[in-house]
């Protein structure tokens, strides 16, 4: 069974996909960008403040599914530049603490909206 996750407390998609989709006990999380949601605007700060936004965006989508962070297995970080990896880091310690998805990032080449960091997730619970 496929169901379609929609909150109005993480951004709108901004293009034809869904912000998570839940397949069985699986958590499907698009890639999140750092848009604040109650204004529809980009959070212009440096990496520590948008990977913030990122990761407050996956939380209310995972709240919103019935998940929390702990939930969370795989996460994929997309990077405009490797040299933010440690602040980023720092930010992304602070929300998944001793519960550590496993992870890959990478750095490339340009992002939606021209933003420093884009995160996706994968979430499972029993």
């Amino acid at each position: 069974m496929k169901e379609i996750v929609f909150t109005e407390r993480a951004p709108k998609p901004i293009g034809p996909y869904s912000q998570a989709i839940k397949a069985g006990n699986f958590l499907f999380i698009a890639g999140q960008i750092p848009i604040n949601p109650e204004t529809g605007e980009l959070v212009k700060g440096d990496i520590k403040e948008q990977t913030r936004q990122v990761l407050e965006n996956i939380k209310a989508i995972l709240e919103a599914a019935g998940y929390t962070l702990n939930d969370v297995v795989k996460v994929t970080v997309y990077l405009k530049n490797m040299d933010d990896f440690a602040a980023m880091n720092e930010v992304y310690a602070k929300y998944f603490g001793e519960s550590k998805p496993a992870r890959v990032a990478v750095e490339v080449a340009r992002l939606p909206k021209d933003v420093l960091i884009e995160i996706e997730a994968i979430a499972y619970k029993e």
